[in-house]
């Protein structure tokens, strides 16, 4: 079967951010990650095989010079540093285990260096999801040309309602293809007129630089989780917001709060953060709640919210995306990452509701055993990772089911 990842950078740009904080701040540190798919799916007989043997291609894809040349001249917020390690990368397939059970339904798991792992998330999960369509025959039944219309369109209607957002759906992306198919819509549509709204970008490094985008993203939930479970939830924010501007400098000033709640989260936002950090992104709970709470933390401490950038990422289509631009713009800058709905939408195709969480960590080598972490969802029931371990953790910040 034909490889399904072929570019170093066809990743998420917040992986690459991440891993270069790792490397600056805890350059020892080894992780393990866990795979869920949350509806329980059963694969095709032999998929963890062929994924088993898609991960080892991955072994032949080495970053560029175009590439580093591409982040160097777009994200000059990237220590030069960081290049130099990237030409040495090379992924190993022995940092992975993938299996299925007796009915067929699929485990991954990764073990290794914090900085080595943490390039395999976002392609790990593309390539599943890539290949469970084409092992099931959806793959050949999609039409890009239609797709590209359908995309154009929501653009469209997205530019018009003002909307500043940007593409974020490469792991779970129907194909390489179909992610391609997306930003070049939305690029052609942008470039189309002038729009109230703005196409930013998107967060497939690789799709950036074919189509000379904005690459955009910062950090995910791991960065705070990983931290949490290495020193504890109470202060994993204040940590991971201490180390971020270590490495970045006020650079990529989007902080993600939501690992371990908002309360915890607001106890550790003081001024000093909340005027460094360009804004934050809200990524569970309901939408118009959690901005309320924003707006009120920044009240509080005499900054005018309207001055901060507000990220909408949680589970957004079109309609959402328009509905809180409404509300929103008139009490912050709102944008919007929006995923699966761009580039996995096609007509009788289940997006796979697949993630790969990062459980449990341990601050070097040397030590004899991990720390297990979870992630405390604002929304109800999906907190992730061990029961056992989100019942300490919430324990930990005197958090209940009712507080949530």
């Amino acid at each position: 079967m034909r490889q399904i990842i072929e570019h170093f950078t066809d990743d998420d740009l917040y992986k690459l951010t991440m891993c270069c904080a790792v490397i600056d701040n805890f350059p020892r540190a080894q992780v393990k990650y866990s795979f869920t798919d949350r509806d329980n799916t059963v694969y095709p007989a032999g998929f963890a095989d062929e994924l088993m043997r898609q991960i080892s291609l991955l072994e032949q894809v080495v970053i560029t010079d175009e590439e580093i040349d591409f982040m160097k001249r777009r994200c000059s917020y990237i220590p030069h540093w960081f290049y130099n390690y990237l030409k040495g990368y090379r992924f190993k397939q022995k940092w992975v285990k993938a299996w299925q059970d007796e009915e067929g339904h699929l485990h991954v798991e990764f073990e290794g260096s914090w900085a080595d792992t943490i390039l395999l998330e976002v392609k790990v999960l593309a390539i599943i999801s890539e290949l469970y369509y084409d092992l099931t025959g959806q793959l050949d039944s999609l039409d890009y040309e239609a797709y590209y219309r359908k995309t154009y369109d929501k653009a469209c209607r997205l530019l018009e309602a003002g909307c500043v957002y940007s593409d974020f759906g490469t792991r779970r992306r129907a194909s390489f293809k179909a992610e391609d198919t997306v930003v070049r819509a939305m690029k052609d549509c942008y470039n189309s007129r002038p729009w109230a709204g703005r196409f930013v970008g998107t967060s497939n490094v690789y799709l950036a630089m074919k189509y000379d985008l904005l690459p955009v993203g910062t950090m995910a939930h791991e960065f705070v989780c990983a931290i949490g479970g290495m020193y504890g939830p109470q202060m994993a924010n204040h940590i991971a917001m201490n180390s971020w501007r270590n490495t970045f400098r006020g650079a990529l000033g989007t902080y993600l709060y939501d690992s371990f709640g908002w309360d915890i989260f607001s106890l550790n936002f003081s001024e000093d953060f909340a005027n460094l950090f360009k804004g934050l992104r809200i990524d569970s709970g309901d939408n118009k709640e959690q901005l309320n709470r924003i707006v009120a933390k920044y009240k509080s401490l005499g900054i005018d919210p309207r001055s901060k950038q507000i990220i909408f990422s949680n589970a957004l289509d079109t309609d959402r995306a328009i509905e809180i631009q409404q509300y929103a713009g008139e009490v912050c800058q709102p944008s919007f990452g929006i995923g699966t709905h761009f580039t996995n939408d096609f007509e009788g195709v289940k997006p796979m509701n697949i993630v790969i969480k990062l459980v449990a960590a341990k601050i070097t080598e040397s030590w004899s055993f991990y720390n297990d972490t979870c992630k405390l969802s604002e929304d109800e029931g999906k907190h992730t990772g061990k029961p056992e371990v989100i019942r300490r953790f919430m324990e930990a910040l005197n958090m209940t089911e009712d507080k949530k």
